[in-house]
């Protein structure tokens, strides 16, 4: 994929963690970056820490992924930042359990990731006009496997598994590239509600976000004549 000149990455979710990293990185191998998550606080800080001391390469916007009003005003923003060439689609919340604990709050929470894959990727195929995009769907590994306390979260994950293969087969030989990302666990604070399943000592001893988000980017970014479809990362032990 070219990026020079005006090239505009999105990433949802990228307020903290993995999708943090994702922006850090992205900018500094020379995109513009529209970063969107619903973290008011988190996204102030970043205005300060990356937008005041990169202007013109950090776009910060608050609001809720799924709202399709928020996506479409925000895609007008973002449209003439440059040319939108890279969607990824990393905001999701978790919900670990027991299958007998979950509620309709957890279901909700556990479905905004899928809602807001499918508003923001309708959103950006219609401002490209279907052409000369990748667009990278950060899952789970729980998309691949079912898991005794993620059972609500694995059901979610598999349909943003069904939504992305479905992306693939309608836009197969075309110009838009779907990427579906399914990694393993992450050292980040997206356990930190669920202490009863995974501890902090647990969470530690998962993959680190800068180095997920380097493999990620540099497989995706790849000047190679291939195609990434899919990427299932583990940690080694």
């Amino acid at each position: 994929m070219e990026h020079h000149g005006r090239t505009v990455a999105i990433v949802t979710g990228g307020a903290a963690g993995l999708g943090l990293e994702l922006v850090r990185q992205l900018m500094e191998r020379g995109f513009i970056v529209a970063n969107i998550d619903i973290d008011a606080q988190a996204m102030s800080q970043l205005d300060v820490s990356l937008g005041s001391r990169n202007p013109g390469t950090y776009h910060g916007f608050i609001g809720d992924v799924a709202d399709e009003d928020f996506a479409r005003r925000s895609l007008d923003e973002i449209s003439n930042l440059g040319t939108i060439s890279l969607l990824i689609n990393n905001a999701g919340r978790p919900s670990f359990k027991a299958p007998i604990d979950y509620t309709s709050t957890d279901i909700e929470r556990c479905l905004t990731g899928l809602r807001g894959m499918i508003v923001w990727t309708t959103g950006v195929l219609r401002a490209t006009a279907e052409r000369d995009v990748h667009i990278v769907n950060v899952m789970s590994s729980a998309a691949l496997r079912g898991n005794a306390h993620e059972s609500v979260y694995c059901a979610a994950k598999w349909g943003e598994r069904g939504y992305t293969e479905s992306l693939k087969t309608a836009y197969k030989g075309s110009s838009v590239k779907i990427v579906g990302f399914y990694p393993g666990g992450i050292d980040t604070n997206f356990y930190t509600d669920s202490r009863d399943y995974v501890d902090e000592q647990k969470q530690h001893s998962f993959m680190k976000a800068n180095e997920l988000a380097t493999v990620l980017l540099d497989n995706i970014l790849s000047k190679a004549n291939l195609t990434v479809a899919d990427l299932v990362v583990e940690r080694n032990s």
